[in-house]
This record gives C-alpha cells, structure tokens and sequence, in this order.
C-alpha cells in the first residue's frame, strides 16, 4: 500500500482529484485506489474521526472485498426526454431491465465527435420515443461510473438487447438510418415481421 496526499492545487492534482471523484467540499478524505482495476474507494469515516484502527480497519476492507468500489455518479435527473440521461446509481435499473432493447451512447462533454453526434442521437431519441421496449439513452462517463463498464474512447455505442445485458459494442455507421436499421433487424418488431412472412 502507497501512501500519498494531494490536493486540487495544480492540474495534475486536479486531474487527479476529477478522477477520484473528489470535489472541494470533500477535503479532507481518505480514499484508496486499486491501479490493476482502477477501482476506488471511500472511507466513511470523517477525517476528524480517524484513528490508526480506523485507519486499518478500512485498509482492512477494501483488501477483503468488504468495502464495495465507490462509483461516481452524477445527480438523478428530474425529468427524461426522449434520450434518457442515464447516471451512475440509475445504470443497472435502465441497462439492465430485461424488457428492454437499450442502446447507449457513453460520451465526454469536450469530445469533438461526441458534439457531432448528439443531434442525430436527439433525432434517434424522437423515432424510438413511442416504443416502451427500446431506450435510447446517454451516458456521461466523465461524471458517471458503473461496475464493469471501462470506456477507453469517446463516443463507444453499445447495444444491450433484452436477451444479452453484458451487451455489444454498435461498430455500424453512424447515421440516422443505419442506427434504425440495426435496431429494427435486432428487435422484436423484426423478428415478429420475419415471423408474420412465414
């Protein structure tokens, strides 16, 4: 176990801080991360209230599996539209419903190709918006985090169809048509057309 202290005073600490999911009204606290997963975790324990025990009682768990990660996770959005924000503590409740086609859009606020997207995943949104089986969703993954979901690059579609919520990477075009295209050969409404033809 390395030891360490940063703060928020420089970009690097900054970065840091960002990543940890840190913010000023934080300081101070104690938290650990794993650099083989990149898992992080919190202790709960105020800082004025630590003590060596304490200290080794959260080392303690976070070494056996009794400390769970702690996930960032932005806050729950009043309100959806057609594109349902999807955040941290909300991930598994949308993703994961198995009545669901869901088709996720995880992006980064200051990504290029991200921007350009977005009014063609608003227009996905708009199509798909009387359908209760299929979501068109986003997800924020520099202010969101969920268990299993590593993201190495911005935009990253995935497809996570009722049947397979480990779900699949969407390598398609990125137009319009091509996205309702591959929903629709990937859904119910196709297979039930295929069935009807038969």
């Amino acid at each position: 176990m390395l030891f360490s202290y940063s703060g928020s005073a420089n970009q690097i600490q900054g970065k840091l801080a960002e990543f940890m999911g840190v913010n000023d009204e934080d300081y101070p606290s104690l938290r650990i991360l794993k650099p083989a997963d990149m898992k992080k975790f919190v202790c709960e324990t105020p800082a004025k209230e630590l003590t060596i025990e304490k200290f080794g009682a959260f080392i303690a768990g976070v070494k056996d599996g009794s400390i769970k990660p702690h996930l960032k996770s932005a806050a729950v959005p009043e309100s959806q539209g057609n594109v349902v924000v999807i955040v941290g503590t909300e991930y598994d409740k949308i993703v994961k419903d198995a009545t669901k086609d869901v088709l996720v859009k995880f992006y980064a606020p200051w990504c290029g190709h991200c921007k350009k997207l977005a009014p063609i995943w608003d227009e996905l949104g708009e199509a798909y918006k009387d359908r209760d089986d299929i979501v068109i969703a986003k997800f924020d993954a520099t202010a969101n985090e969920a268990d299993g979901v590593e993201i190495r690059g911005y935009p990253t579609l995935k497809w996570f169809p009722k049947g397979n919520k480990e779900g699949e990477d969407y390598g398609g075009e990125r137009h319009l048509e091509s996205f309702k295209k591959f929903i629709d050969e990937n859904t119910e409404k196709k297979a039930e057309t295929k069935q009807e033809e038969l």
